[in-house]
């Protein structure tokens, strides 16, 4: 389950994608996803990555690549409730129930459009202290 550990830990990744960052966002996430290879919340973190690079093809107009960068991170999402990972924590100090929500609501890759992903690309998690 998803603890004050593990939101200190993505702290600098969160903070990277809210700065619209997501490279930078990708490339420290991937190495907790890295290390925390025996932890289901590793499955968050990859959640993240995944949104924040169909945000990088958002961003270059490439319809593909948010394609399926999204599809990949719809099923994180699914392993996260699935595992158990999303806990009061999560939800209150990332919203994550509206980052959810958002990935979620855009449409399957045969009818997805480029504008579909624009409200994923806008969000920001809610901002914490550290």
């Amino acid at each position: 389950m998803f603890d004050a550990d593990h939101l200190q830990k993505i702290s600098e990744g969160i903070r990277l994608f809210n700065e619209q960052k997501y490279w930078e966002c990708h490339e420290v996430l991937e190495d907790l996803w890295m290390e925390d290879r025996q932890d289901p919340v590793r499955n968050v973190y990859w959640a993240v990555i995944q949104v924040a690079a169909a945000c990088i093809h958002f961003r270059d107009s490439n319809l593909l690549g948010c394609q399926g960068m999204i599809a990949k991170a719809k099923d994180k999402l699914r392993r996260c409730r699935e595992l158990s990972v999303v806990s009061e924590l999560l939800c209150q100090k990332l919203d994550w129930d509206r980052f959810e929500g958002i990935v979620k609501a855009i449409p399957e890759s045969s009818v997805s459009r480029l504008e579909d992903f624009s409200e994923i690309f806008d969000f920001r998690f809610t901002q914490f202290p550290t």
